[in-house]
């Protein structure tokens, strides 16, 4: 599908609404897995109980039937969400564009421990009971009692001073993070009202009628549009005509299967199983042409009721599903539905008391005879024939980078780092050599002037490029330069620019810029698997440090070889592989990246500096671990990292390989890990490895800057991973000296 990607605020705006509503069904499906988890439990429980007890058999098959009733249940209440689409989108209040400039609430002070007072020692525990009357006219007994007395209040006093200094250093360590949290709250309210004035600009431009303004607000009206049920898509092109005052909508709607295929579920007693009774295919059919009728009115209620300066007279909205052509045998876009909308004639209905597609076809709307087989309809009006440009939300159809005008990907990259929160300039048309973007950070104490080049290269970058940027940052004294290249660099480039204020951004991490920031951007033609095949570009740079670290860091690091494809080397079947994942922005939006590490231990110390294993050293001598790229996962604000273990490539002095995490210092001063929310641990083990399948990390509160996430350890020939969760102070440093890792 067509169409230019938003990259305006608003688009943005609604790229955080549709995240949070991906976010809200991840939860109510893992808290659905986890209910239906117990029960599978339960029902295995009371099976193995119920073995030749009769009372105890009779209540297992009461619990088979109460299943088999709460997952018909289940269907019932998809059926009626599925009936009641159109009712729920009236219920829901209308957008105003006016809620756009509300500034966004400042998430409170949590000091987690931290905001707990060390608890002071209390006398009395440490009183000695006296000698009864008797026993005090002895001068031994009074003498030990004496003694047990200034013993009592010497470890009182000890324990008392003890408590007062941690109290004194818990206050400290108090005052520094609330610091750090005031600094982070005049920096989110900065940037709430930057946001709020680039969303004026945006609405001042709605209501002069611009298009593009037009476009991009309805665009991210649908694309945000919350209450749908779960698995629906938000796809969208839409563009404006403004002599007409009609907008064009192309919106994605669910495929058939979002019918249930199941009617209800009975428990088989006889074979003590649980079997599925179908759902006639008429009533599959007739619910589908429901589902799909109410979407569309309900597609333009929202439209309507957001239009509060009355721009819409007429809206042409075509509905299409992802399916396959039976000319050409190739997945494409399948209308199912198209309607011509009057705003006057739309008015006068009375939405909550219609009947869904004899209201859709009286407004003069088509709608597909055979649905469920995909048969198409022909669309009133298609976007892309209005003229102009086209905008659209969520879409698959990125352009590609390397074919893009020169001038055009530097203004894309100088977009990236605009919404990055940089004060951006090009330098396309002015002449400036060697500098194609400038940015500069506005923090008043690491802030500075930062050159950008843009190199759309197919080839791998040559360190002479690398080489000239670092002349041009002295020329131009800026505290940073930053290569971005639709390419990739060479193990030359990264060890030139050790220790420089020189980062490299190659394609595939550029890629992935774009996307969380809610711009779009592939390398050459897509793949049968849907990938982008980018010919010569090099791929990922091996440096194994994640998108965000690359921007925002001031040095890079050595080219690591490990790519995705080592993950399968080793023995078959012995390999270990831990997943870290975590949410990308802390509350208020703050970009968050974490560096993995490892360090494979004799006795409590790494074996050598090669076998600590990070950014810099994705790998250690014998194979044996391996840290893979960080990447984004798709569709989620979630970053994820992996490590592999191969037990038997270990060395045989090693008896543990810790694993830990550390935000990125390149900036001082690093994130704190309180203000990393969501990290987890996800374990896939081999066969000689033990250890949980998942396992969440505690990190409310923490000032620190690393967590030992846990380690293998063996024991008796057995190797199992146990988690930790223990701050370590001091960020990756601090993780190095503490297994002996020799720091400059």
């Amino acid at each position: 599908m067509a169409g230019r990607r938003n990259n305006g605020v608003l688009a943005v705006w609604a790229e955080a609404q549709r995240q949070e509503q991906r976010r809200e069904e991840a939860r109510w499906r893992a808290q659905a897995a986890e209910q239906r988890r117990w029960e599978r439990e339960q029902r295995e429980a009371q099976k193995s109980a119920a073995r030749g007890e009769r009372e105890a058999q009779r209540a297992y098959q009461q619990s088979r039937e109460a299943e088999a009733a709460r997952r018909t249940a289940e269907l019932d209440g998809r059926v009626e969400e599925l009936r009641g689409l159109l009712a729920a989108g009236l219920a829901r209040p209308a957008f105003r564009a006016q809620s756009l400039l509300a500034p966004r609430p400042v998430p409170p002070f949590e000091p987690g421990r931290l905001g707990e007072p060390v608890p002071m020692p209390d006398q009395a525990h440490y009183q000695v009971p006296p000698p009864d009357q008797a026993q005090a006219r002895n001068p031994g007994v009074r003498q030990r009692y004496e003694q047990y007395v200034a013993q009592a209040r010497a470890r009182f006093e000890q324990d008392w001073y003890a408590a007062q200094a941690a109290e004194a250093e818990r206050q400290r360590r108090l005052g520094e993070y609330h610091g750090q949290y005031l600094e982070w709250v005049a920096r989110f309210r900065r940037e709430d009202e930057e946001r709020a004035a680039r969303t004026e600009d945006s609405l001042r431009g709605l209501r002069s009628g611009e298009p593009e303004a037009v476009q991009e607000y309805f665009s991210a009206v649908l694309y945000a549009s919350a209450g749908w049920p779960e698995g629906f898509p938000h796809r969208l092109v839409a563009a404006w005509e403004a002599s007409s005052r009609q907008l064009v909508v192309n919106w994605e709607l669910p495929g058939p299967d979002v019918v249930p295929a199941t009617g209800r579920v009975r428990y088989v007693k006889a074979d003590d199983r649980e079997a599925e009774v179908a759902r006639p295919a008429t009533e599959r059919k007739a619910l589908y042409r429901e589902v799909l009728a109410q979407s569309a009115l309900r597609v333009v209620t929202e439209l309507y009721r957001a239009d509060g300066d009355g721009l819409l007279a007429s809206v042409v909205l075509n509905g299409f599903v992802r399916g396959i052509d039976p000319a050409t045998g190739r997945e494409a876009e399948r209308f199912l539905t198209t309607v011509t909308v009057d705003r006057a004639e739309f008015a006068g209905l009375t939405l909550d008391r219609v009947a869904a597609v004899e209201c859709f076809q009286g407004l003069g709307g088509v709608l597909s005879a055979r649905p469920e087989r995909l048969d198409e309809v022909r669309p009133d009006r298609l976007p892309e024939t209005v003229g102009g440009s086209v905008a659209g939300q969520g879409g698959e159809d990125d352009p590609d980078l390397f074919e893009m005008d020169p001038i055009e990907f530097e203004e894309l990259i100088a977009e990236l780092f605009r919404l990055r929160g940089f004060r951006v300039m090009t330098t396309a048309r002015s002449g400036d050599a060697g500098v194609d973007v400038v940015a500069e950070d506005l923090d008043p104490v690491t802030g500075g002037r930062i050159v950008i080049q843009a190199k759309r290269y197919r080839s791998t970058v040559s360190p002479t490029a690398v080489r000239d940027l670092d002349s041009t940052v002295r020329h131009h004294g800026a505290i940073k330069g930053i290569l971005v290249t639709t390419a990739g660099f060479g193990p030359g480039s990264y060890e030139y620019i050790r220790n420089k204020p020189l980062t490299l951004v190659s394609g595939p991490e550029l890629v992935e810029l774009l996307a969380e920031q809610g711009l779009r951007g592939r390398l050459g033609e897509r793949t049968a698997g849907g990938g982008a095949n980018g010919g010569g570009h090099g791929g990922t740079n091996g440096s194994g440090r994640g998108a965000h670290g690359s921007v925002n860091g001031s040095g890079g690091g050595a080219a690591g070889e490990a790519g995705s494809g080592d993950a399968a080397a080793g023995t078959a079947g012995a390999t270990s592989t831990v997943a870290l994942s975590w949410s990308s922005r802390t509350a208020g939006g703050d970009p968050v990246e974490l560096d993995v590490s490892a360090f494979l231990c004799a006795s409590g110390r790494v074996l050598d500096d090669e076998h600590f294993v990070f950014f810099n050293n994705p790998q250690d001598p014998d194979g044996a671990v391996r840290l893979h790229p960080t990447r984004s996962v798709p569709g989620e604000p979630v970053r994820r990292a992996e490590l592999t273990l191969d037990t038997a490539r270990l060395a045989p002095a090693v008896d543990e390989v810790v694993v830990a995490v550390s935000t990125e210092e390149e900036e001082p001063p690093a994130l704190p890990l309180g203000y990393v929310h969501g990290l987890a641990l996800t374990g896939a083990f081999g066969p000689e490895v033990s250890g949980p399948a998942r396992w969440e990390a505690g990190t409310g509160g923490v000032p620190e800057t690393a967590m030992v996430i846990g380690s293998f350890q063996r024991r008796g020939g057995v190797w199992q991973f146990a988690p930790s969760g223990t701050p370590v102070p001091g960020g990756l440093a601090g993780l190095a000296v503490r297994w002996g890792v020799a720091v400059e």
